[in-house]
């Protein structure tokens, strides 16, 4: 079965130039998402959509513990009291959604529970709800420091007028996290979270970033001491990290200066993504502590005094690593025109068959099945099983105009099977396997060689297109292999 090699510059073909980077465009094309006015701001992601956006919650997951981080859940909705507590009912309270109890009605109806009629507010940060954590248990200084992370939805009254695709919303996940450590380990944990940062992007490809530094602005809490040692503390640690920055003066949030990872899409626009920014404020509102034992520690390495408490305050740094997901799943559509790499592509292989045979399309179905799942057992399956995305075109349509429709839609790879591909027996039979909707080929095309050099030969086409004869079972390893390429 000769495969044909088509045109791999675009998996786009219908957008005009120029848009074939835009996210909006990209996203419609591949049915990753919808916008309706029933709730602006807050999409509504496809089921090829959500698999991106788990793939970027489990990758995170799997670099944490590397990193000492545990997760947890919170909350989304807190009291006015909490808000309060935080500074940010007086702050931030115009970005906030205010939510009343059940029968507000001002004052308090013996009738009704109490809080029923108080003031809530949904939650545009996760910070307040971390601290609460802390606040659960007795802490040590030999504890910290300790590291949360949170995936809970976020929500921020943006303008109307400001809200767009994916990269400005009002519902949004964060792979939010809060370090609490002592004074003293504050260099150390953001030179480790600007690694974690370089790692990442690293991975995901995504080019170069710019750091910036977003110092006290006009509206603040705390005092301008405390200000100025947390901004010399993250700019020590920036001049520590090699990487350039510039000052972005009067840009740090309210409770504290910030380091922000700016990257720029296909307009040249910049968005921020990650974000370090160092407080010193919300751990002493919500009177956090931890056993300093007798030594002091929580001193800073450049102090020379001693201290006789018995109890000291933590330094609070939030950190996110890729910010808000939909936004940076809309700057990854766009580096990728809907053509994801493997690991991550709602759309990995597509079974395609030859001719009206009942027999070939029968066994086409298995064969997608059992790639979709090579680990699949009878009953409850184990969490560290693969799956794969793995679709399979029976319809009458020729093998060329399928070919056509399967490398539009973003598939990683298609498989076709006729005829001559039915063994007399399931481990004699084969897939025709063609690469050429892959945006890094030049990998993929190098983790297919090396797989194959126990196995059959591959061809390459003068377009560029690789393809060779594989079995079921090394198809199988071939999708295991390349679920790994990013690494």
């Amino acid at each position: 079965m000769a495969i044909a090699a088509l045109d791999t510059t675009s998996t786009l073909p219908e957008a005009k130039k120029g848009e074939a980077k835009d996210q909006r465009v990209v996203a419609t094309s591949h049915d990753l998402y919808a916008l309706h006015t029933s709730s602006p701001g807050s999409p509504l992601f496809q089921p090829y959509g959500t698999h991106i956006f788990q793939k970027l919650q489990a990758f995170l997951r799997a670099q944490y513990h590397n990193h000492g981080f545990q997760e947890v859940l919170t909350p989304i909705i807190y009291k006015k009291a909490l808000w309060e507590t935080s500074g940010h009912w007086d702050n931030y309270k115009d970005a906030m959604f205010a939510v009343t109890g059940r029968g507000a009605q001002g004052g308090h109806d013996p009738g009704r529970e109490i809080g029923e009629d108080e003031e809530y507010g949904l939650k545009p940060m996760n910070c307040p709800g971390h601290c609460l954590l802390f606040k659960s248990q007795k802490r040590s200084y030999k504890d910290l420091p300790i590291r949360y992370a949170d995936f809970s939805p976020l929500h921020r009254n943006e303008r109307s007028g400001s809200l767009s695709g994916l990269t400005r919303l009002r519902r949004f996940h964060q792979d939010d996290g809060h370090i609490f450590c002592r004074p003293s380990q504050i260099k150390q944990e953001i030179s480790r979270t600007l690694d974690f940062v370089q790692m990442v992007y690293q991975t995901f490809r995504m080019g170069d970033y710019k750091l910036r530094l977003g110092t006290r602005p006009e509206h603040f809490i705390g005092t301008v001491h405390d200000w100025d040692q947390a901004e010399d503390r993250l700019k020590m640690a920036l001049q520590g990290s090699g990487h350039q920055f510039y000052i972005n003066h009067g840009d740090g949030a309210f409770y504290g200066p910030k380091i922000d990872i700016i990257l720029t899409d296909a307009d040249g626009k910049d968005h921020q993504t990650a974000t370090i920014q160092l407080d010193f404020q919300l751990p002493k509102r919500f009177e956090l502590e931890y056993d300093a034992g007798e030594t002091g520690k929580g001193q800073l390495e450049s102090d020379s005094s001693d201290t006789c408490s018995q109890t000291e305050t933590p330094v609070l740094i939030h950190r996110a690593i890729l910010g808000s997901l939909e936004r940076f799943l809309a700057l990854l559509i766009e580096s990728n025109s809907g053509r994801w790499p493997f690991w991550i592509n709602p759309r990995q292989l597509i079974i395609l068959t030859v001719g009206n045979n009942a027999e070939v399309r029968q066994r086409a179905e298995e064969m997608a099945r059992q790639l979709a799942s090579p680990d699949a057992r009878a009953g409850a399956q184990t969490l560290r099983a693969s799956n794969f995305i793995v679709d399979c075109d029976n319809s009458n349509e020729s093998i060329a105009k399928k070919i056509i429709i399967a490398r539009k839609k973003g598939y990683s790879f298609y498989a076709v099977v006729g005829e001559r591909n039915l063994g007399q027996s399931p481990e004699k039979q084969t897939l025709d396997v063609s690469i050429g909707s892959h945006p890094n080929q030049h990998d993929l095309r190098q983790v297919l060689e090396n797989f194959l050099q126990l196995g059959g030969p591959a061809s390459s086409s003068p377009e560029g297109t690789t393809s060779t004869s594989l079995t079921l079972q090394q198809c199988q390893q071939l999708m295991k292999e390349l679920e790994l390429e990013y690494m």
